[in-house]
C-alpha cells in the first residue's frame, strides 16, 4: 500500500537537518514564556501571551519541523522531484523563523506593523514552499493513500495560511470582521487539515517501517483525510450561517474520526513483530493517547453544559492536542527519522569501505529515554496548571528542559555523523558524498 521509496531522491542531508535542528529552539521559547508569565497565560486562549506561547508552538516547533519532514518525504516516499531543495530551504528556513519571531513579538505588543509585517513573512515562505511541494507531488507518479495524504494536508497548509494572513491584516487594520470565529476555522484547518492528516500520511509509512507493524487498513488510510476534510468544511460553513449552532456537535465528529486513527495505530503496535517498547513507540503512544483523551474530555464537556463557557476548557483541549498528540508524534519521529537519515548518507558516502554507526549508536538510549520522562512530566504538569495557576511556571520550565534536550540529543545525532564523515574523507579521498 505504500509507494516504493526512492533514496536515490533523497535531499541532501542538511536540507531536513536545518528545520529539524531549529524547531526545538522555539519549544524552548514557548516554556520560557510561561515559565515568566506564570499561570495567567493558561486562563484563557485568547489572551496576548497564550496567543504567542501556542503560536511558538504551532507556528515555530511544529512547521518547522513538518516543513523539514516534507522535504525528506515527498522526493524518497512520493517520488516527488523537489526543485533545487537547497535554494528552497535556504529561502524557507530562515524566513519562517523572522516570521514567527514578528508573530509572536506581534502578540506582545499589540502592535500593528509587526502583524503585517508577518504575514508579508509567512506568505513569501509558504508561498514558495507550497508551491514547490505541490509541484512535486502532483508530478509523482507514485499513487497510494500516502501521497493523498500528502496532497491533501498540503492543501490544509495553505488554506491555514489564507486565513492566518486574514486574520494577521484584520487584527492590524482593526477591521470589522468576524476575527473570533475566522480563529476557529483557522485553528481547525492547522491542527485538523494540515497538521493531523500530514501525522496520519506519515505514520502509513513511517509506523510500519520504524516500528514493525503490520500496514494501516485500505479502508482508513484512504478514508481518514477525506473524512476529516468533510468535518472541516461542515466546520468552516457553520460560520456563513448564524442560525446554526452545532460547533460541539462537529467537534465531537472530528475528534471521532481523528480517534480512528489512534485506535487503529495502538492495535498496531500491540501487534507489532518486536515487543521491545523503545522510545519512539512510547512517545507515539502517548500522541495517540492524548488524541484519545481530546475526545473523551469533549464528552465529559458536552455532559456538563455548564462548563462549556469556561475559558479553561479550551485551553485544556488546546494542550492535549499542539503538546499530547502534535509535540509527542514529532519528538518520536525525530528520534528516528535524524538517526536514520545519518545512517543512509554516512551509508551512501563510504559504500564498502568503511562499516557507518547503527542508528542505535546515534543518539544513546538512556538519554531518550529520560527526555520522554521529562516530556511526559511537563505534559502532565501543563495539563494540571489549566486547573491550578500555581505549576503553570514549573510546567513551563520543565516543558522548556524537555525541549532543549532534544535538541542536544539531536545535536549529538549530527556530530556523530559529522565526526564518522570527516573520518571517511580524511581515509580515502575518492569516497563519494
Amino acid at each position: 500500500m505504500h509507494p516504493e521509496l526512492s533514496f536515490e531522491q533523497a535531499p541532501p542531508i542538511d536540507v531536513p537537518f536545518r528545520f529539524f535542528l531549529t524547531a526545538p529552539l522555539f519549544g524552548i521559547a514557548a516554556g520560557l514564556l510561561l515559565f515568566l508569565v506564570g499561570g495567567d497565560m493558561l486562563a484563557s486562549r485568547w489572551t496576548p501571551t497564550a496567543l504567542a506561547g501556542t503560536h511558538l508552538l504551532v507556528a515555530g516547533y511544529l512547521l518547522l519541523a513538518m516543513c523539514g519532514a516534507l522535504m525528506q518525504f515527498v522526493p524518497v516516499a512520493a517520488g516527488g522531484n523537489i526543485w533545487r531543495p537547497r535554494l528552497v530551504a535556504a529561502w524557507t528556513h530562515p524566513l519562517l523563523i523572522v516570521s514567527v519571531t514578528l508573530l509572536v513579538a506581534a502578540f506582545l505588543t499589540q502592535r500593528s506593523t509587526l502583524f503585517l509585517a508577518a504575514a508579508h513573512g509567512f506568505t513569501l515562505a509558504l508561498g514558495v514552499f507550497g508551491i514547490v511541494v505541490s509541484a512535486a507531488l502532483w508530478r509523482s507518479p507514485a499513487r497510494g493513500p500516502t501521497i493523498v495524504a500528502l496532497r491533501i494536508a498540503l492543501i490544509g497548509l495553505l488554506v491555514t495560511l489564507a486565513l492566518g494572513v486574514t486574520l494577521a491584516i484584520g487584527i492590524a487594520r482593526n477591521a470589522g470582521w468576524p476575527l473570533l470565529s475566522l480563529t476557529d476555522v483557522h485553528a481547525a484547518w492547522g491542527l485538523g487539515g494540515w497538521a493531523l492528516i500530514l501525522l496520519a500520511g506519515v505514520s502509513y509509512l513511517v509506523v510500519p517501517m520504524f516500528q514493525l507493524t503490520p500496514s494501516y487498513p485500505a479502508w482508513l488510510a484512504r478514508g481518514l483525510p477525506l473524512m476529516l476534510i468533510m468535518v472541516l468544511l461542515a466546520w468552516s460553513t457553520q460560520y456563513a450561517d448564524t442560525a446554526r449552532n452545532e460547533s460541539l456537535l462537529i467537534l465531537l465528529g472530528g475528534l471521532g474520526v481523528s480517534s480512528l486513527f489512534a485506535v487503529e495505530t495502538l492495535h498496531l503496535q500491540h501487534r507489532r513483530r518486536r515487543k521491545v517498547s523503545d522510545v519512539t513507540l512510547l512517545f507515539f503512544r502517548t500522541a495517540m493517547l492524548s488524541l484519545l483523551a481530546a475526545l473523551l474530555s469533549a464528552l465529559v464537556f458536552a455532559m456538563f453544559p455548564e462548563l462549556r463557557f469556561d475559558p479553561r476548557i479550551a485551553v485544556w483541549l488546546g494542550v492535549l492536542a499542539i503538546v499530547g498528540v502534535f509535540v509527542s508524534a514529532i519528538n518520536g519521529m525525530l528520534y528516528k527519522i535524524v538517526p536514520f537519515l545519518n545512517w543512509l548518507h554516512l551509508q551512501n558516502l563510504c559504500g564498502l569501505q568503511a562499516v557507518p554507526p547503527t542508528m542505535h549508536q546515534m543518539i544513546p538510549a538512556a538519554a531518550m529515554r529520560w527526555q520522554f520522562r521529562v516530556h511526559i512530566a511537563a505534559l502532565s504538569l501543563l495539563l494540571a496548571a489549566v486547573w491550578v495557576p500555581a505549576l503553570a511556571r514549573p510546567a513551563g520550565l520543565l516543558f522548556a528542559v524537555s525541549s532543549a534536550w532534544l535538541g542536544w540529543n539531536l545535536i549529538g545525532a549530527v556530530g556523530v555523523y559529522r565526526r564518522f564523515r570527516n573520518r571517511i574523507r580524511a581515509g580515502a579521498e575518492d569516497c563519494r558524498c
